[in-house]
């Protein structure tokens, strides 16, 4: 990629940006100044980054958990190549492979050229994964082992249902949880059984067809990745003293009263930058435990198109935006 220079000199780089919130029609494509690494800081040249719920969410109104607003330039997940590191820097150099879930909350600048972030917001990629798939990993494998392993701390011989267990967290939550030992229930159309069992699943239940809180008992977890009635409907799932972990913001109020009524725990999760975290995903990845399912990859001009796709739930997987080659 021939250099960018603007009037100030700095290199330039493309980036996918919205200067307000609305729809996947406000994403377009600029020419921004390329970042540059604060002290503790490396600057990773992009090859891919990937779609997540979160980032439409952001695009309609906001990063809901800090309040910013637009302009910004969106993504939270990224895999790439250290281009150069900030003073300071001792984990990382340049040429290195990385990949991570930088600054989250806050907008990462994910759908762009290059990204600046904190160093220990990333960590080696997988070495037998290539940029599509690692990119697709950090945010919601992140999410699935902090509710899991973190949170729950899910164990050999636990029962656990996993709510949208075909989707991005979903999918990735079905192999954490049977990699630590566990017996795992998913909820998912008939259509994605097969490939859940494929994962590894033990039981499953078409939630189109059948009411998955008559059907399932004594779970000791449940990870909940819906929300509304699913969380207070999920207790009658498990037995007293089961844990339910919900990754979706509660309203005004969590039903932590109901929960207490019920005779089980229920608390709400937001996922944090971790590179232990990232390590454990990688060390899964690496010996054949986990794999994340890539549905769809797009280039990172047709950034829309992935949030339309995206936004009608249907995928199987995750949706990621190939940036450099």
């Amino acid at each position: 990629m021939a250099e960018r220079a603007a009037a100030s000199g700095r290199p330039r780089m493309r980036a996918v940006t919205q200067e307000e919130a609305g729809g996947p029609q406000v994403l377009r494509m600029a020419e921004l100044d390329r970042p540059v690494p604060a002290p503790t800081e490396i600057l990773v040249r992009v090859h891919a980054a990937s779609i997540n719920p979160t980032d439409w969410k952001t695009r309609q109104r906001g990063a809901f958990a800090t309040g910013e607003a637009p302009p910004f330039v969106l993504g939270f997940d990224v895999s790439g190549a250290v281009e150069a590191v900030g003073p300071g820097v001792t984990l990382f150099s340049p040429g290195d492979e990385v990949f991570g879930m930088p600054r989250f909350p806050h907008p990462a600048g994910a759908y762009a050229e290059y990204v600046a972030a904190p160093a220990r917001h990333f960590a080696t990629k997988p070495a037998n994964a290539d940029h599509l798939h690692s990119a697709a990993l950090p945010l919601a494998g992140l999410t699935a082992w902090q509710a899991l392993a973190d949170t729950a701390d899910v164990r050999a011989g636990d029962r656990v249902l996993i709510h949208a267990a075909a989707g991005g967290v979903g999918h990735l939550a079905v192999q954490i949880a049977k990699a630590r030992g566990a017996y795992v229930i998913g909820t998912a159309r008939a259509a994605k059984h097969p490939f859940l069992r494929d994962l590894g699943a033990d039981e499953l239940v078409d939630y189109t067809e059948q009411d998955f809180a008559e059907v399932v008992r004594d779970a000791d977890v449940v990870l909940d990745t819906i929300g509304g009635d699913y969380v207070t409907r999920s207790f009658r799932t498990l037995r007293r003293g089961g844990r339910l972990v919900s990754i979706i913001p509660p309203g005004d109020t969590f039903p932590v009263e109901e929960a207490h009524e019920a005779g089980v725990e229920a608390a709400f999760m937001l996922v944090e930058p971790d590179r232990a975290g990232l390590r454990a995903l990688a060390r899964l990845v690496e010996t054949g435990q986990l794999r994340v399912n890539v549905d769809t990859v797009l280039p990172l001009e047709e950034a829309a198109k992935a949030h339309e796709l995206g936004e009608t739930g249907r995928t199987t997987g995750k949706i990621v935006l190939s940036v450099a080659p």
